[in-house]
Order: structure tokens, then C-alpha cells, then sequence
């Protein structure tokens, strides 16, 4: 079983106007509205390429009912806390000549919601994989983190990091499987520039280092770097074709590394899937499909020979 954390679960809510104007009355050309957050939108990619998950967090109020409702709606399997404080979160994206984000603050977890969360994922055994992702906010016990991973330690269950700073070093130790770092978070962890190619590589056996399984370094439109376990590190393009929205790419490569690696338990592999359902979804609105994870994985297929 996977389980994935998202610690403030979100509406994710979308529109398009034409010409923004502050301070005055704004139409939308189009809007959408979905359940967001880093652990929600892996186990929906993971859904999505039929695989199945259990998405775990902290809800509150009304918004968070629609949270839950739109998750089983899509056939994920959800096992939220719902907090006695606070509302779920609504995060608002105005897509104009430029592009504007305002996201709110989320339910409000206290000790009784945490130590329900530790309680659920005591169920994580040997062969089971946890993703962790996303920021903590103020809403939520900083440690988090630490508290799970210290939990879950001696469970044989294997974990997936994908935060930055901070939360991200205090996993190390811990030994995570996967850590996923974009090439500016990567040089901010260690107070420093990534300019090369070898800046990405060196910076990446440091994480290895420090207690990382595999690294992968995401480069946005110019793909991505694999350091394995074994100490093989691969640069790799990304498949081409014309970005829409690159909301949930990045949880989109974990998700397709995790299908990929529950299938085969080939990194190298699942490296590749990771970045062509990445690729899938920044092509288009929403996450990909398993059909189009699929094409992007032949284009890049085709690419590499």
C-alpha cells in the first residue's frame, strides 16, 4: 500500500480572465475547481494509472467535505482527520497576462489530529511506501515530520520525501527512498548556486550522502537528474511539447516514478515514467492519464535512443 501526507489539503480553485484589471470587477473566461495539495495529487496520479493509494491529512469545515466528496468522486481512497478548528483551505490562481496565487491557511491541527495521523500510518509495514510532501504550515505542529518518520522508523516501510529546506535535511537520516529537490531548492539547502551540470551532481551526492536512496533533481522543462542507490547518476530530457500548466508536474514525477517502481523496482525505469507523467501533465489541465503518461513515455523513449 501507498500512503500519502498532505498536511493542508486544498480546493484548488482556477480562473482565466482576459486582461486583469486591479480594483475593478473581473469576469472569468474559465474556471475550474479541484482537491489539491502535493499527497493528494500523487494518489490521484496514482489512481489515475491504476494503482491503488490511501491519501491522508488534516480537513476542517465545509471545504473540507468537498475535499473528501470530490476524492471519492474520482475514485480515491481517502482517510482525512477532520479538526475541530479551521476550514480546509481554498487556493485561488488568477491566470491573466501573468499569473496570481492566494492560498489560504487550512484547518488547524492540534495534538489530538496528530496523534490520530501517527495512529493511522502505524498500519505502514514492510513493502508499504509513505509519501510525505508539501510545506508544513503554521496551522500544523512544525515536527511533523520528524514525528512520523521516528514513528514509523522501525515499520520496514519505505518513505518518500518531497519538501525543501529544513524539513527535507531532518528526513535524511532516516533514509528516504526517494527525495526530490528542484535545482534551486537544491542549491539552497547547501547556501549555494546551482549553475552546472556538475553543481547538480555533486549537490546531489550530498543528499546521497547525508542518507537519501535515490535523488532526483527535477530541471523543469530540461528534465531532470536520477542519482541512484547504486551511485549511477543520469541526466535525462524531457519529452517536448507545449507547457499549459505545470500545477502538480512535480507530483506527477513522483507519482509515475512510484507506479513504475511498484511495478518493476527498477529506479532507473520508474525514473523515466516519473518524468514522462510529470511531462503529461504540464501539457495539459489536470493530471495526466495513464494513456498519456504512456505517449510521453514513448516520445521520450524515442528520444533517448
Amino acid at each position: 500500500m501507498i500512503y500519502t501526507v498532505t498536511f493542508s489539503p486544498s480546493l484548488d480553485y482556477t480562473v482565466e480572465v482576459d486582461g486583469f484589471e486591479k480594483n475593478k470587477l473581473n469576469r472569468t473566461k474559465t474556471e475550474r475547481i479541484m482537491p489539491g495539495g502535493k499527497g493528494v495529487n500523487v494518489s490521484i496520479v496514482l489512481n489515475n494509472m491504476g494503482v491503488k493509494s490511501t491519501a491522508l491529512g488534516f480537513i476542517g469545515g465545509f471545504t473540507g467535505k468537498a475535499i473528501t466528496d470530490m476524492l471519492s468522486g474520482l475514485g480515491v481512497t481517502q482517510d482525512m482527520i477532520e479538526c475541530e478548528s479551521g476550514i480546509s483551505r481554498i487556493n485561488v490562481k488568477v491566470k491573466s497576462d501573468g499569473e496570481t496565487e492566494i492560498n489560504g491557511q487550512g484547518a488547524v491541527a492540534g495534538e489530538k489530529e496528530v496523534n490520530l495521523l501517527l495512529e493511522k500510518l502505524k498500519a505502514a509495514k514492510s513493502g508499504d511506501v509513505v509519501v510525505l510532501a508539501g510545506n508544513v504550515p503554521a496551522t500544523v505542529p512544525s515536527d511533523i515530520y520528524e514525528r512520523i518518520l521516528s514513528e514509523l522508523s522501525d515499520s520496514g516501510a519505505e518513505f518518500v520525501v518531497d519538501a525543501t529546506g529544513k524539513l527535507l535535511l531532518g528526513a535524511l537520516r532516516y533514509k528516504p527512498l526517494l527525495v526530490k529537490p528542484n535545482s534551486v531548492e537544491l542549491g539552497e539547502l547547501f547556501g549555494t548556486e546551482i549553475k552546472t551540470d556538475d553543481h547538480i551532481a555533486l549537490y546531489a551526492e550530498k543528499l546521497r550522502e547525508l542518507g537519501a536512496k535515490n535523488v532526483i533533481v527535477s530541471l523543469g522543462g530540461k528534465g531532470a537528474y536520477l542519482l541512484s542507490e547504486s551511485g549511477e547518476g543520469i541526466f535525462s530530457p524531457a519529452p517536448e511539447g507545449k507547457v499549459v500548466d505545470t500545477v502538480g508536474s512535480g507530483d506527477s514525477l513522483v507519482g509515475g516514478f512510484l507506479y513504475e517502481y511498484e511495478l518493476s523496482g527498477n529506479v532507473k525505469n520508474a525514473f523515466y515514467r516519473g518524468i514522462a507523467t510529470g511531462s503529461a501533465s504540464a501539457f495539459r489541465f489536470g493530471l495526466c492519464t495513464k494513456q498519456q503518461s504512456d505517449q510521453q513515455l514513448k516520445c521520450l523513449t524515442e528520444m533517448l535512443k
